[in-house]
């Protein structure tokens, strides 16, 4: 290591003397003479170039190196001593050119270990006379009729000025003639371009100045383009398709993507389009591959827009998991550029449709089945739940009500009678409501105190109850002026409406001779009255008792619009329990009666009634409807869980 170093050493000291001595004594690597000439004119600035800084030279980027420049004529070191050449690193500057200078000018580049060199031609011609462009010139093409664009040849010039954080400004001409920015089709565009808004058919020279102050000098180099109009055009690809997106797929899938470009062009155009992934080429044609690309299609287009598509196919045969998480990117190279779009392949989303479609469908199908079964066993299943758990249920032996329902009907010489109902009523519902499920009924006529006043015997005994039944038939509620002859869907005897309408409100003073449903005319029983008109205003105006409407037989619609406004609100508004629907009851009220036989008897049938049976379908929506036996104690700021 040590002789190394010491060889490195003289070396680099061989290389300084080489410098006071001239560059002919030195044996560097000799890169010879650029390809490339530098043209130039008297009075105009060049800059000359060394290629040496260079990755296939030497590592510039971690060896250290100088540059020095000779001039081939003297051998002589080039020095900043003058102000007209100012000698930069790689670069040489002439700031006023003259034809003496027109020569080679050798470049050499100094490492601690070695050293390179180059040399480089400079060509200084004279101006042409009568002519205002430079004598050599760049020749570009222009497309007849449409919007094209120049480049000034001097794009090396402004990088290395921006290198140097100089600002510099660029001019165009038209043979002599200055070009105003934004004037007459012309347009000033970054990186040193024209763009002429419509070409015309005649060829041009254009020529672009860039000014500049370099070493404390201003200066200016000029480049003259010869601008060709060809009446056949290609202008820059438009990539259509993919459109920087990204495509989710299925592991193990087949895939196909289209590359698809437009040229707006006249003639043929000279593009071609490519795939590539992590910057390689696919260039593979071959089916029998996974990944392959079709040959590249044209199909020329004449309207909107003349041009031609192009069109490449990626094929993956089989997608695997490296093909995945990168872009795949469709590049057309053409004269105008090199436009390119791409997409992005990812693994395609867990198919979750499916099972969450067949839970919801599930769900949906168990919630329609549960409503149903709900709807169609709801009184089975309320009177089942208040079966099992009626701690859950307030006691009602708390509230201070003594009865739990008032069952008021027309009574004996009232409109509207019926000796069925009354049956009913005084055998039936206590068979069942009292001795069957233990409710405690009011029933006029046998709970009654004697003596007492009517009107306060309705009153308190509605007011001692947490239900009223009201049971009703066709003629209950028909008045005198309504009379006639009205049919019996049941049991097809015909009746006479000879009640007259309700004669008292309640009021204050239960004075007033008006009916609970606006009618002047009076019932003959009072007390039919009176529990009517108590149960509408307890239950429609105060809302603080609850009727249940019980149904004795089938009203038609005609019989219905006879009834009072109050009692057909109340019955569309919670129904009734139909006692007429009761399927077993095969001949109507005789369940209802007892015969001579079974009072023989001491009351007790031969042989039980379904109809009279706590789980016929009739007296389960009575029991749905009578309050709820709890075990829960009342506590004033709690309130029971459920009220079903």
């Amino acid at each position: 290591m040590g002789q190394r170093a010491t060889l490195g050493s003289l070396l680099f000291l061989f290389g300084l003397f080489g410098i006071c001595t001239g560059f002919e004594q030195e044996n560097c690597t000799n890169y010879n003479l650029q390809f490339e000439r530098v043209y130039s004119v008297p009075g105009d600035v060049a800059m000359l170039t060394s290629s040496l800084v260079s990755s296939e030279v030497f590592n510039f980027e971690t060896v250290p190196y100088n540059f020095t420049w000779y001039d081939s004529k003297t051998g002589q070191e080039i020095s900043n001593e003058t102000s007209r050449i100012l000698a930069h690193g790689e670069t040489l500057w002439f700031l006023n050119i003259t034809l003496d200078e027109d020569g080679e000018y050798v470049s050499i580049l100094r490492t601690p270990s070695w050293c390179y060199r180059q040399a480089t031609r400079l060509v200084v011609e004279r101006p042409v006379a009568g002519e205002c462009g430079r004598p050599r010139k760049a020749y570009q093409t222009l497309t007849n009729g449409v919007a094209d664009t120049l480049s000034c040849p001097l794009k090396e010039y402004i990088d290395k000025l921006d290198s140097y954080n100089i600002t510099s400004s660029l001019e165009w001409y038209r043979g002599c003639d200055p070009i105003v920015d934004g004037n007459d089709r012309y347009t000033y565009l970054p990186d040193g371009k024209l763009n002429i808004g419509l070409v015309e058919s005649t060829n041009n020279f254009y020529t672009c100045t860039l000014t500049f102050s370099l070493g404390g000098r201003i200066g200016s180099v000029s480049e003259t383009i010869e601008a060709f109009v060809s009446r056949k055009y290609s202008m820059t690809p438009r990539v259509n398709q993919p459109a920087n997106e990204i495509i989710k797929e299925q592991m193990g899938s087949n895939f196909y993507k289209l590359c698809r470009v437009f040229v707006p062009c006249v003639g043929k155009p000279s593009v071609d389009i490519v795939w590539l992934v992590r910057d390689e080429f696919i260039l593979n044609t071959d089916p029998a591959d996974r990944v392959y690309t079709s040959e590249q299609r044209k199909e020329a287009q004449k309207v909107p827009e003349e041009g031609v598509w192009l069109e490449r196919v990626l094929t993956i045969s089989e997608l695997r998991e490296e093909d995945f998480h990168i872009n795949y990117t469709c590049r057309a190279y053409s004269a105008r550029g090199f436009p390119e779009s791409y997409f992005t392949l990812l693994p395609a989303d867990p198919n979750d449709i499916l099972p969450i479609g067949s839970v919801l469908g599930g769900v949906t199908v168990l919630f329609i089945v549960s409503v149903s079964i709900y709807y169609l066993f709801k009184v089975d299943i309320v009177l089942w739940f208040r079966s099992m758990f009626p701690i859950l249920y307030t006691n009602t032996d708390l509230d201070g009500k003594l009865y739990d329902a008032y069952v008021a009907y027309a009574q004996p010489r009232a409109v509207g009678f019926s000796a069925e109902v009354e049956a009913f009523v005084l055998h039936t519902l206590p068979q069942v409501l009292e001795k069957a499920c233990g409710y405690k009924l009011f029933i006029a006529g046998r709970d009654c105190m004697p003596g007492m006043a009517v009107v306060d015997s309705v009153e308190e005994n509605i007011q001692a109850s947490r239900r009223l039944l009201l049971l009703y038939t066709a003629t209950t509620f028909i008045s005198k002026r309504h009379k006639s002859s009205i049919s019996n869907n049941n049991n097809n005897i015909s009746k006479s409406s000879d009640s007259r309408d309700n004669s008292e409100s309640k009021t204050s003073d239960r004075s007033s001779n008006m009916s609970f449903d606006g009618s002047e005319e009076v019932y003959p029983d009072s007390r039919q009255q009176l529990e009517c008109l108590e149960a509408m205003h307890r239950t429609l105006l105060e809302e603080s008792l609850k009727v249940i409407l019980v149904e004795m037989e089938e009203i038609t619609p005609a019989q219905l619009a006879l009834f009072p406004e109050s009692m057909r609100h109340l019955r569309n508004k919670q129904g009734a329990v139909c006692w007429w629907k009761n399927p077993s009851m095969k001949q109507r009220w005789r369940t209802c009666m007892r015969t001579k036989e079974d009072e023989e008897k001491g009351g007790q049938d031969t042989q039980p009634s379904a109809s009279i049976s706590p789980s016929s379908r009739f007296w389960k929506e009575m029991r749905y409807s009578m309050p709820v036996r709890g075990k829960r104690a009342l506590y004033p700021e709690k309130t029971a869980l459920l009220n079903l």
